[in-house]
């Protein structure tokens, strides 16, 4: 007898102790942003090139925006939109591959500073492939160079014209946002053990901005990031916390972020109130932006109400 009462009240105790962990995950979990629609448009002009491999960030996905798909026959990591899955990727993380572009014989590689590594890109050079690298975009501003420069390599100079137009004058949604929420952007990647607060330029700033938000880090940090302290967090005391996909996953998830030092003791780490968005998506700044920031306004909107 003694033995069957104590199986039960294991039994029962393993019971509460799942219905304890499922509401406890159920509470900690995040407003989570996979995805946004691109703006798009329908081309009318010929492009002067047939075969492009994308790999400047996000220029995959303003060649889509352009009506051009059929153009490309490679793309690099960071190019996600769902419209974009038939198109191969032709790098290794970020990597760039020359012997995977060369067998694609394209006519045109796009890229920006960042895509590497520069033998790599030498590569492509010395087999004699049209290379043109485009600017970067960190702001909404930046938005429209990046788009002009894309739309001039292909040929498209005045469909670039169009697109821009129409990125520039797609409006917010009527939003019940408190003007001035307080919101830190966090780059983490927990299995490199990088944690950093975004400051002035990380990109999220510039899309906090627009929405009628605060970006904190931006406000009192210099450098587009730095360290993650728990002094730093508890001096700028953000109300919602906003971070990409997988680097929330890599910290265990809400449960994992809100244990880091610092982030129990903030208005947003009290509440739980986490925004996680696809890390490709958060910072594309192209034709998925417009409806990130609707998405992004309204979810802010909803985590404040914890």
């Amino acid at each position: 007898m003694r033995t069957r009462v104590k199986v039960t009240a294991l039994t029962l105790a393993g019971f509460a102790l799942i219905v304890l962990s499922g509401c406890g995950t159920a509470v900690e979990s995040a407003i989570d942003i996979p995805t946004a629609k691109a703006v798009t448009i329908t081309n009318s002009q010929a492009p002067q090139v047939k075969r492009v491999i994308a790999l400047a960030n996000g220029s995959a996905e303003i060649i889509s925006a352009l009506g051009l798909k059929d153009l490309l026959v490679g793309r690099d990591i960071a190019s996600t939109d769902a419209d974009l899955s038939g198109v191969p990727l032709v790098t290794s993380g970020h990597q760039v591959i020359p012997e995977k572009i060369i067998s694609l014989n394209p006519d045109l590689v796009i890229i920006d500073k960042s895509t590497g590594p520069q033998r790599a890109i030498d590569a492509l050079r010395i087999a004699g492939i049209k290379i043109v690298q485009t600017p970067e975009a960190w702001t909404l501003a930046d938005i429209e160079p990046k788009v002009t420069a894309i739309a001039a390599a292909l040929g498209v100079a005045q469909d670039g014209a169009t697109l821009s137009q129409v990125l520039a004058s797609a409006p917010l949604p009527i939003s019940n946002l408190k003007i001035g929420t307080r919101v830190a952007f966090l780059y983490l990647r927990g299995g490199s053990a990088i944690y950093l607060i975004g400051g002035k330029g990380s990109g999220a700033d510039s899309l906090l901005q627009a929405i009628g938000a605060v970006d904190v880090g931006a406000q009192k940090l210099e450098n587009p990031f730095s360290a993650m302290t728990s002094e730093a967090l508890i001096a700028l005391n953000p109300e919602v916390l906003l971070v990409m996909t997988k680097g929330l996953e890599s910290t265990g998830g809400v449960a994992g972020l809100i244990a880091l030092p610092g982030i129990a003791q903030t208005d947003a780490g009290k509440n739980k109130r986490v925004i996680s968005v696809d890390d490709s998506l958060l910072l594309s700044f192209g034709p998925r932006t417009p409806d990130l920031l609707q998405r992004l306004q309204v979810a802010i909107d909803k985590v404040m109400k914890k």
